[in-house]
C-alpha cells in the first residue's frame, strides 16, 4: 500500500440474508441429484416385494428418471427465484421456496401421470393395471414433497444460521485484532518519530505517513480480501517503523518473488504475523536477528507462505508468552475463506519458531 493510496478498497460484501445455498452453482445440483437418488431407493425397497429383484431394479430406474426430473426442476426454480427469496425474511422465503417446490412437484406429477396413463412402457409400476389413481398419485407425491422440502429447507437454515454464528464471531475477533495494534508499538513509533523531528524532519514525515497508513490498513473492513501485493505492503510498512526503533538487530529476508501478486488473501493476514515474529523473536534477543519470508505457488495452484523467526532465551520466552490471538484469528478467517482447502501451522523448527499458510489461488474478477 502506498502512502499516496487515500482510498481504501471498497469491501466485498455478501448477502448473508437468505439461508438457500446458491442452486445455481454445481455443488448444489450435485447434492440434488443424490437427494433424488435417495428418495427413489427409499420408495424402491418399500414398494418392493421379498425376492423381486429385478422388478426392484426395474421400479429404481423408473423411480429415479421420474425424481430427478422433480429435483432438477426444483434445482432450476430455487436458482431463478433466488434473487426474489433474497428480499424477503425468513418465513416468507420458506413459504415461498415450499409453495414453489410443491408447484413444481404437482406440474411434473401430472405430466407423469398422464404418460403413465397413456404409454403402459412408462409406467411406475410393473404389472399392467397397477398405475396409481390420478388423485391419489398426485396426493402421495405431494406429500412426499412437502415433508422432504420441509426437512431440507430446515437443514438449510440450521446451517446456515451455524455458519453466520461462526463468521459473526470471527468477525468479532478479526475487528479486536485490528483495534489492537499493542499499545507498546504506537508509544514506541510515536518516540521514534519524536526524536527524528529533530536529526531528520524528512524521515519523521514518512515515518507519520506509514504509521497513518498502517493505521488505515487496519481499520480495513474485515470482510474484504487484498491481493498478496497489497498485503505485502502492509507488511512491509509495519517494517520499516519497526525498523527505525530496531535499526540493524531486525533484519528481514524476502523471498517472495515467486508468488503471484495478483491473488487474494484475507486482509491483515501477514502484518500480525511479522509484529508476533518481532515481538517475541527479535526484540528480545540483544544482538536481534532475522526474520525469514518466504512465498511460492506449487502447480496445483496452492500458495505457500512461510514466516519464521529465531526464539528468544528461555527465562524471556516465558515471560513474553503470548495467547495467541492473532494464530488462532487468521486460522479461523482462512477456514471460513477456503474451507478445508486451506491450512495455517505453527511450531518449532531446528531452533525457529515457524509459521506456514497454504492456500488456493484466487485472483480478483476484472
Amino acid at each position: 500500500m502506498s502512502r499516496r493510496q487515500n482510498q481504501t478498497p471498497p469491501a466485498d460484501h455478501r448477502s448473508k440474508g437468505l439461508f438457500l445455498p446458491d442452486f445455481c452453482a454445481p455443488d448444489a445440483v450435485i447434492g440434488v441429484v443424490v437427494i433424488a437418488e435417495l428418495v427413489a431407493i427409499v420408495l424402491t425397497l418399500a414398494r418392493a416385494e421379498t425376492g423381486a429383484y429385478s422388478l426392484a431394479w426395474t421400479d429404481l430406474a423408473r423411480t429415479s428418471f421420474f425424481l430427478l426430473w422433480i429435483g432438477l426442476s426444483s434445482a432450476a426454480f430455487l436458482c431463478k427465484a433466488r434473487a426474489g427469496l433474497a428480499r424477503l425474511p425468513v418465513a416468507g422465503a420458506t413459504a415461498l421456496a415450499l409453495a414453489g417446490l410443491v408447484l413444481v412437484t404437482a406440474v411434473i406429477s401430472e405430466a407423469g401421470w398422464w404418460l403413465m396413463h397413456y404409454w403402459d412402457e412408462l409406467r411406475l409400476l410393473a404389472k399392467d393395471g397397477d398405475a396409481p389413481g390420478r388423485l391419489g398419485f398426485l396426493v402421495s407425491n405431494l406429500l412426499i414433497c412437502l415433508i422432504v422440502s420441509s426437512l431440507a429447507l430446515r437443514y438449510f437454515y440450521v446451517s446456515h444460521q451455524w455458519r453466520r454464528n461462526v463468521e459473526l464471531e470471527a468477525a468479532a475477533r478479526v475487528n479486536a485484532l485490528q483495534a489492537r495494534i499493542r499499545p507498546h508499538f504506537l508509544f514506541n513509533s510515536m518516540n521514534t518519530i519524536a526524536a527524528l523531528t529533530r536529526k531528520d524532519p524528512a524521515m519523521a514525515e514518512e515515518a507519520v505517513e506509514d504509521l497513518a497508513d498502517l493505521f488505515r490498513a487496519s481499520l480495513r473492513d474485515s470482510d474484504a480480501k487484498l491481493t498478496l501485493k497489497e498485503e505485502l505492503e502492509i507488511a512491509r510498512l509495519y517494517q520499516r517503523i519497526e525498523q527505525l526503533r530496531l535499526g540493524s538487530r531486525l533484519t528481514v529476508n524476502w523471498q517472495i518473488k515467486d508468488l503471484p501478486m495478483r491473488a487474494r488473501i484475507p486482509g491483515l493476514s501477514l502484518q500480525p504475523l511479522l509484529e508476533n515474529a518481532i515481538y517475541h523473536g527479535i526484540e528480545p534477543r540483544p544482538d536481534g536477528g532475522t526474520i525469514e519470508v518466504r512465498g511460492e505457488q506449487s502447480e496445483d495452484g496452492v500458495i505457500r507462505l512461510e514466516i519464521s523467526n529465531p526464539l528468544p532465551d528461555t527465562a524471556d520466552s516465558a515471560r513474553r508468552q503470548g495467547n495467541r490471538m492473532a494464530l488462532k484469528n487468521i486460522t479461523e478467517r482462512f477456514e471460513l475463506a477456503y474451507g478445508g482447502r486451506a491450512t495455517v501451522r505453527y511450531g518449532v523448527t531446528n531452533d525457529r519458531y515457524v509459521v506456514s499458510l497454504a492456500f488456493p489461488r484466487q485472483e480478483p474478477d476484472r
